[in-house]
């Protein structure tokens, strides 16, 4: 089986190396490709390097799945050069997730959705992720009609950039200096700053909208009530959200435990009296998704509240594309 991976210089791109290496991915060959920028770099892999070579129509050529993680316009431009030369496209982009023909797959979550696939599958919104590992199997035990999710998302989510930014600006702040924003509108460091994306003109932006739509179309379920604020946070790596789910019935927290305690790729941690609770430093190179603070909702005698958290270049992103390449290769 041959492989392709488009963007293989980004940090997602390097993450599904990684990942592909240490799940011992059935791959006799991983051609690593990028935009001219980036040709003739080197990237890490299985003991040695790869030569990172430039991007073309006839680079799908004999490729059997092709990682997608350059973004939205490289993934419209090259996945249909990609299904034309009968490779399946894993696209990690938002370019693809909301068109009805394209499966938005969550491996654990909604594997049948791969079935009948047209040669494009796609990989959802990190956020949206790591919301719908816990959500499902509550889900299926009481009938999730309603989501209220607030999203604390690391610098990562942005790029190398962001994180060099933060690293930067951190270091300026704590020594007396200023430092420069250029990735985000302010300075991240020390600092929430509630916008990721472009905002509509309802001041809703591109990222909440994702998990609004990512969310119903994974669970299936067109008519869900969804809610969503999404922060950046000074954190390098990891995502954290304050979920609040009501259920058709009521939903002990016990039983909630219970469920998740036995949910595939979810970890429970959940003793906070103890100080046992997930946090997004705890999570960085975890696969899992880490759940705790499970408790009842203050208002809804049919709510729980929940704090989720998972790296968000790992089962965000990395993971979660290399599981669907798995499903495939082992079908």
């Amino acid at each position: 089986m041959r492989a392709a991976l488009l963007g293989a210089t980004g940090l997602v791109g390097r993450e599904i190396l990684r990942t592909l290496e240490t799940r011992r991915f059935p791959a006799t060959e991983v051609l690593p490709l990028a935009s001219s920028r980036s040709r003739g770099s080197r990237v890490p892999f299985r003991g040695g390097e790869l030569e990172v070579l430039e991007v073309n129509a006839d680079s799908f050529e004999g490729v059997d799945i092709a990682f997608f993680s350059a973004g939205s316009d490289a993934s419209r431009k090259w996945a249909p050069e990609a299904k034309k030369r009968g490779a399946v496209v894993i696209d990690n982009s938002s370019a693809w997730r909301m068109d009805p023909d394209v499966p938005l797959v969550v491996p654990e979550v909604n594997p049948g959705a791969m079935a009948g696939h047209k040669g494009l599958i796609a990989n959802p919104n990190c956020a949206t992720i790591q919301a719908v590992m816990v959500l499902k199997p509550l889900h299926d035990a009481a009938g999730l009609v309603r989501l209220s999710v607030v999203t604390f998302q690391s610098v990562s989510g942005t790029g190398k950039e962001a994180m060099e930014e933060l690293a930067g600006n951190s270091s300026a702040f704590l020594s007396g200096a200023e430092g420069a924003a250029s990735v985000y509108p302010h300075d991240i460091a020390f600092d929430v700053l509630p916008h990721i994306g472009g905002f509509d003109e309802d001041g809703v932006s591109e990222e909440e909208w994702k998990m609004i739509r990512e969310s119903r179309k994974i669970l299936g379920i067109p008519g869900l009530e969804v809610r969503c604020t999404a922060a950046r946070v000074p954190v390098f790596r990891g995502h954290s959200e304050a979920v609040t789910a009501i259920f058709e019935r009521a939903i002990a927290p016990e039983e909630a435990r219970d469920l998740l305690s036995s949910a595939p790729g979810v970890r429970l941690v959940d003793e906070p009296s103890k100080g046992l609770y997930p946090t997004a430093r705890s999570s960085q190179g975890r696969d899992p998704v880490f759940v705790g603070r499970i408790r009842r909702d203050t208002i809804s005698e049919k709510g729980l509240m929940m704090w989720v958290v998972s790296d968000n270049l790992l089962k965000g992103a990395a993971l979660n594309a290399v599981q669907i390449a798995e499903s495939l290769a082992f079908r």
